[in-house]
């Protein structure tokens, strides 16, 4: 199954929180709720817990049909067999990552609010891209602002597109309307007190058909 295939499905995209003891309680919690892809996202220099960690979360969302992609570190997604990596700006360029990794992997590049970027992310073979924030984020609090308009400009670039920051099932309506193909949580779903339920807020958002992704 190739990269794209992986993605056609469009729905709600949860991002792991960092260290916590219960990391795969909630992950299971969350892709019961109905999330279509899990980012494992740890920033600490831990490597020895983050390679069990991404092992054990490999199998859970290959249980679940679900792909999984590892935040920044291409080393850790080629050795624990991830289906992708996702990239900021900060991050390995998208060529190095693609040839370290290969054309069926899912590869993501974040976007901020920047149309060129995202242009030129499509050009050189992205999986998907991301926006955000689209609102005021607890997890980023310091992000500058994507425009809703922006999901609405970047439906030619044929590739889906991942709307974050801030996003919460009461006013995540109008970015499903604006076309995101995905919404990604963070806190909104693992800071929840009902990780299930929180997530399945989100995946309803999609239970009216809007189209398939771009």
């Amino acid at each position: 199954m190739n990269s794209f295939a992986q993605l056609k499905a469009h729905g709600l995209y949860v991002i792991t929180d960092g260290p916590r003891s219960d990391l795969l309680e909630v992950a299971e919690q969350a892709l019961a709720g109905g999330a279509r892809v899990l980012q494992y996202r740890d920033k600490t220099p831990d490597s020895a817990r983050r390679l069990d960690e991404a092992l054990a979360l490999k199998r859970l969302c290959s249980r679940h049909g679900v792909p999984l992609i590892i935040n920044a570190d291409v080393e850790l997604a080629k050795v624990v067999g991830a289906d992708g990596v996702h990239l900021g700006p900060e991050d390995i360029d998208l060529a190095s990552a693609r040839a370290a990794l290969g054309k069926n992997v899912i590869i993501g590049v974040s976007c901020l609010a920047s149309l060129d970027r995202a242009q030129a992310a499509a050009r050189g073979g992205a999986s998907y891209v991301s926006f955000g924030a689209f609102f005021a984020s607890p997890t980023k609090p310091h992000a500058g602002y994507a425009s809703i308009d922006l999901l609405k400009q970047t439906v030619a670039l044929g590739i889906p597109r991942v709307a974050i920051g801030g996003i919460t099932p009461d006013n995540g309506q109008s970015i499903v309307d604006a076309g995101a193909d995905f919404i990604a949580a963070v806190s909104a779903v693992f800071g929840a007190h009902d990780v299930r339920a929180a997530a399945r807020r989100f995946a309803d958002l999609y239970s009216t058909d809007h189209g398939t992704p771009a």
